[in-house]
């Protein structure tokens, strides 16, 4: 998949201009940083649960040799 590079990215932001309209951009930028900020966190609740997993497995491990 190529680049978007800046040209393809204002063309994006123009387009999304005048399909939502100025007042709705604010709120659509928002929820999208909402989500991301969720899925962000998410990820890494998920990420340090592997992460203690792994070491009590290990722990169970070290302790039947």
């Amino acid at each position: 998949m190529p680049n978007i590079g800046v040209p393809g990215l204002i063309l994006i932001l123009v387009i999304a201009l005048i399909v939502f309209g100025p007042a709705k951009l604010p709120q659509l930028g928002r929820a999208v940083g909402e989500t991301l900020k969720e899925f962000k966190s998410s990820t890494k609740e998920l990420m340090s649960d592997d992460d203690a997993t792994d070491k009590t497995n290990d722990t169970k491990e070290t302790k039947k040799d």
